[in-house]
């Protein structure tokens, strides 16, 4: 059996892959680890029992999931505060905000209804490294807390976590968004909640789509993976910029008013700047991920920020913004992390940042991300290799590096294993199109003759 946890969590096909059972155990397999420290030893110590949150998206699966959740960690003698629906980084917020020893959010982020995940935040409201996780895998075959009597737990409506959440996202303001027309795509997702009375209460004016979840049409369309519906919505209703979030809200990706989309790495760029010009970009340094376009590397560049790159999953740039204390960090698809307003990336704080600039600046969208060249980027997936030869593959090394010489400093190249399906990611970015989709369409090849299976 292959590792359960993935880069975010443990997802797959509702009632398939995810069953009751496994929820079940993996709630009774965290309660055991996530509650094994001194908060919790204290607690117990005086007669009390650790709390966890546990919150989801709208989708339909996610009901009979957070109740083999919940029933889990009740007994098991945590008692729980059912946060219902709301996005991933509030459910993340508010393990914080109570100081409570650990939360669940179960949701499959932007992937499609039927599938779903459960990811789990420690005290403090961070994400498990690799470690934690695997003890916790390794406990899903162990002995469970099995406390009788008054020892379970109990299950509790969390009546106010919308609005601790709301407040805190209002709280990270500095200027109001008055004068602003935001169109704001909810996915049909945890964000159709919070996210646009957040921005009204900023003092936006609010146009919203995909703001009316049934449970079976998460990210069916729209949403940060479809962006067509807000480019469209933005254009039609003269706004100035429109928001995309996906299925639980930790990513946003935007389109400026002539709708044109701006990615991750414009965001970032548009933002590390921003908090640089304001003195608060720590050590003036951006944590981005491999993937992130060379043009935010030459920007930064030639504005004096400090680029340190991580693995591809916003909890490496987690890791490496926690490591270094740093102020920001992120990855392309939309994935933004404030590291002193929250733990993990949070796609309604990063519109309200971006379209605070605006107001702060006075500058469309469109003029403040032009402060960065996108260059264009080809990504193939070559399926049906061996993606573990890839390391130290000489044949491929060698024309890896070949191309690498041609491109020169116009372009870069980057093969990628799967960390879960024998498949070899092959990206190149180059100053043209046709030149990048040349190039991934050799390597391609490559990959495809020598790691053959």
């Amino acid at each position: 059996m292959g590792r359960l946890f993935g880069t975010d969590g443990v997802r797959g096909l509702a009632n398939g892959d995810l069953t009751v059972e496994l929820a079940l155990g993996l709630s009774q397999a965290a309660a055991r680890v996530l509650t094994s420290g001194r908060h919790a030893d204290e607690l117990r110590a005086q007669g009390k029992r650790p709390t966890a949150i546990v919150a989801r998206d709208p989708r339909i699966s996610g009901q009979f999931l957070t109740a083999a959740v919940s029933a889990g960690l009740a007994s098991s003698g945590i008692d729980v505060l059912d946060a219902g629906v709301i996005p991933t980084p509030a459910a993340a917020f508010l393990v914080g905000d109570i100081n409570a020893d650990f939360g669940v959010m179960i949701s499959a982020s932007h992937n499609p209804a039927p599938d779903n995940g459960i990811k789990f935040f420690s005290f403090g409201g961070t994400k498990l490294p690799d470690e934690v996780e695997d003890r916790i895998e390794l406990a899903l075959e162990g002995e469970k807390l099995a406390p009788t009597g008054a020892g379970v737990g109990r299950i509790r409506r969390f009546a106010d976590a919308e609005d601790r959440y709301l407040l805190h996202l209002l709280g990270t303001l500095d200027v109001s968004l008055e004068g602003l027309h935001v169109v704001i795509d909810c996915a049909h997702g945890a964000a159709a909640g919070i996210s646009p009375q957040v921005f009204a209460d900023a003092g936006a004016r609010v146009t919203v789509i995909g703001s009316d979840p049934d449970g079976l049409n998460i990210n069916d369309g729209v949403g940060s993976t479809h962006l067509g519906p807000l480019q469209a919505a933005v254009v039609a209703h003269g706004a100035d910029l429109g928001i995309a979030h996906d299925g639980d809200a930790d990513r946003c990706l935007a389109v400026d008013a002539q709708g044109r989309v701006i990615d991750g790495d414009q965001i970032m760029a548009i933002l590390a700047l921003s908090l640089k010009n304001r003195g608060q970009l720590t050590d003036d340094t951006l944590v981005v991920t491999v993937m992130s376009n060379l043009g935010l590397k030459r920007a930064m560049a030639e504005h004096g920020v400090r680029l340190i790159e991580t693995k591809v999953g916003d909890r490496y740039v987690l890791e490496a913004l926690a490591e270094h204390r740093l102020a920001l960090g992120g990855e392309q698809s939309g994935h933004i992390i404030f590291s002193e307003h929250a733990t993990t990336g949070d796609g309604i704080l990063t519109g309200l940042q971006l379209a605070a600039e605006m107001a702060r600046t006075g500058r469309t969208l469109a003029e403040l991300a032009d402060v960065m060249t996108v260059f264009p980027q080809v990504l193939i997936n070559v399926r049906g290799v061996d993606r573990t030869a890839l390391d130290g593959h000489a044949v491929v090394a060698a024309a890896v590096a070949a191309e690498e010489a041609a491109l020169g400093d116009s372009g870069r190249v980057l093969l990628r294993a799967s960390g879960t399906e024998p498949m070899v990611r092959v990206m190149v970015e180059a100053a043209d199109q046709a030149t990048a989709e040349a190039v991934a369409a050799r390597l391609a090849d490559v990959v495809r003759e020598q790691l053959a299976v």
